[in-house]
């Protein structure tokens, strides 16, 4: 054990000559996480094993020259909308609006220049009892990639000082009507290294959205009898490649489940739980959100070089996006993602990490 502390480091400059900041968080008992002020990214976040060992377990990039270049949204907050829209289309108390298309036919994350591509102010927090932090602070102006509202955020990350615990905080306030979804998209590996598909992964969920062609919800179904199904502890490559329709459509797992919810204290539940036996490392997943996003590094083709040096290939991470579900806008049966003037957006997404 250590006496927590917050470190800064330059990370280079936007092309545009804006500073790029590297924060480190350590909270004395083996958690460090690594963050810089472009799209919030999270570059490294360390673990101990049952050894006490740490290790990287989430996929990076070597430097800010690759995070400046396309990648699959590594470590980043993503928004205005977190997952798709149908068409980039939706309409909001009459009006239509249409969003940059940026996934075939469809709105991806915000764009192609969603909240993960953009410059983020970033501070150290006061220090408080039994937390680290830093806060990240944009401003999306009204009009920004389609969307409506001039949009002011702040996200924090926090480390527990007496547990190893990384707390997502969001908080967003608007000018005029908009929809809003916001989420982080790390790719966990709790190995550190190599495939994730030997992970065991709980989803405390009894129904899931079933996608189209483009990935696109068609409705509600439940989990029973299908590799959807994840109640109980599962192999994440048990059944990945079953002929399944659905499992054919997204290449594996890219789908939202709809959490069951049992609630916990400040609104927080279960979405999911994480198991690398080998190492010990365990990850629960619990959030005000409604929904999680799982996706097995379908689309990984090895072609970035990942921060240790090697390929990033199929598998090799996976996503739990807490979140609202996609196309919500285009769903009326599904919760609202509306958001007015006057209201406040909060959301909160805590990993607990531990050992087996």
């Amino acid at each position: 054990m250590s006496e927590p502390r917050i470190s800064q480091r330059s990370y280079g400059r936007m092309p545009d000559g804006r500073p790029v900041i590297e924060y480190t968080l350590d909270n004395g008992l083996g958690l460090r996480l690594q963050a810089i002020n472009l799209g919030g990214i999270v570059t490294a976040l360390l673990v101990p094993d049952r050894q006490g060992r740490a290790a990287n377990v989430v996929l990076g990039l070597p430097d800010l020259a690759a995070y400046l270049g396309p990648h699959p949204h590594l470590g980043t907050i993503v928004g205005r909308f977190a997952n798709r829209i149908a068409a980039g289309r939706f309409e909001l108390d009459g009006q239509a609006y249409q969003l940059a298309l940026n996934d075939g036919q469809n709105s991806l994350h915000g764009g192609a220049q969603g909240f993960g591509r953009r410059f983020w102010s970033i501070y150290a927090l006061p220090g408080e009892p039994g937390r680290i932090g830093i806060e990240l602070r944009h401003v999306s102006a009204h009009g920004d990639e389609g969307y409506p509202g001039e949009l002011r955020l702040a996200v924090r990350y926090e480390l527990s000082t007496t547990a190893n615990t990384w707390r997502i905080g969001y908080r967003a306030e608007t000018d005029r009507p908009t929809v809003l979804n916001l989420s982080h998209h790390d790719y966990f590996n709790l190995a550190g290294e190599g495939s994730a598909m030997a992970h065991r992964l709980t989803l405390p969920a009894s129904r899931y959205c079933p996608v189209d062609a483009s990935l696109i919800p068609t409705g509600l179904a439940e989990v029973e009898g299908t590799p959807f199904d994840f109640r109980q502890p599962m192999p994440i490559g048990e059944r990945i490649r079953d002929g399944h329709a659905q499992m054919l459509a997204a290449r594996g797992y890219d789908h939202n489940w709809v959490l069951d919810r049992a609630q916990e204290r400040d609104g927080l539940a279960l979405a999911a739980r994480l198991v690398h036996e080998a190492s010990g490392r365990t990850m629960e997943v619990h959030t005000t959100e409604p929904g999680v996003q799982f996706y097995s590094g379908n689309f990984l083709d090895g072609s970035l070089l990942g921060s240790g040096g090697a390929a990033i290939r199929q598998g090799d991470g996976l996503c739990l996006e807490t979140q609202h579900f996609p196309d919500s806008p285009n769903r009326p049966e599904f919760p609202s993602t509306v958001l007015r003037p006057g209201e406040v957006f909060r959301s909160v997404t805590e990993h607990r990490f531990g050992i087996a």
